[in-house]
């Protein structure tokens, strides 16, 4: 990362839930030019990475990746792209993002973006921004949390016999990031020429759960694989009965992690953001 060394890259972390974050970075040129995506953190963002690690929170099977270009597996967490392929192609850089482990990766994929991503812990977020901002890291975009107490698997959890959103996992959501917010605020008056901003993606993804249709979506309560209540990585596989014929239809692609189609919705919705960084 030292060899990104100016002072154009865009940092995005991605703080999912209280435990795991992700890191998202565009080295940037120019105004006008983003040449690069670098991407850290954890399954959200993954393009692969977890298959060349010891790990049993893989997802390199069925029917993972069926919506993915040539119908296969590839190590991401959704039925197809997720958001980092989606901010790359969005940029112009490439329409895949590769996953830093993978053996066949070559200079020009280093050169234009791969992603490190897997789980590393919020709380050395900040440690690593500061770090980066050393490296040169000078327009970083900080997320929100994720509607956690709405996905599938924190309905199940706490949401009751109905599996409505658990309302305080969503309300220590939100006091989280009220002090992630304000992490940000000290940050830009402690790092000279620095420039963050705090991206709300809370309020949108809760907005697409209230109003489904508008989004064309049917299917908020479950994911798409299985039951949609519980299953993730090994436990949504080509073996799990239930799985959904048409994934146009949920948010959510497993009990986790959102579809294609959501991801995409949730790009659109921070375009605007992550314009003002480059």
């Amino acid at each position: 990362m030292a060899s990104m060394g100016s002072s154009g890259f865009l940092i995005i972390p991605w703080l999912l839930l209280a435990t795991s974050a992700a890191l998202f970075s565009a080295g940037v040129s120019s105004g006008e030019n983003t040449p690069a995506v670098f991407v850290f953190g954890d399954s959200i963002l993954d393009t692969g990475n977890n298959n060349y690690l010891p790990t049993l929170s893989k997802c390199n099977f069925p029917p993972y990746g069926r919506n993915f270009p040539g119908g296969k597996p590839t190590g991401r967490f959704t039925d197809g792209k997720v958001i980092s392929d989606l901010i790359a192609g969005d940029l112009g850089i490439k329409d895949l993002l590769p996953p830093y482990l993978d053996p066949n990766l070559g200079a020009q994929d280093l050169s234009t973006g791969v992603a490190f991503a897997s789980a590393f812990l919020v709380t050395q977020a900040s440690e690593s921004l500061v770090e980066l901002y050393k490296l040169g890291a000078r327009k970083i975009g900080v997320f929100s949390t994720l509607v956690s107490g709405c996905v599938p698997e924190g309905r199940t959890v706490g949401g009751g016999e109905e599996r409505k959103c658990a309302e305080n996992f969503n309300e220590l959501a939100r006091i989280y990031n009220g002090k992630l917010s304000f992490e940000m605020d000290n940050l830009n008056k402690q790092l000279p020429g620095v420039k963050m901003v705090f991206v709300d993606l809370f309020s949108p993804l809760l907005g697409i759960i209230k109003d489904p249709e508008t989004y064309g979506f049917a299917v908020t309560k479950e994911g798409c694989c299985g039951t949609g209540y519980i299953e993730a990585a090994v436990l949504c596989n080509q073996l799990s009965p239930f799985t959904c014929a048409n994934t146009s239809e949920y948010i959510f692609w497993d009990s986790v992690h959102p579809t294609e189609k959501a991801n995409r919705i949730l790009v659109s919705k921070v375009r605007d953001s992550i314009n003002e960084l480059l």
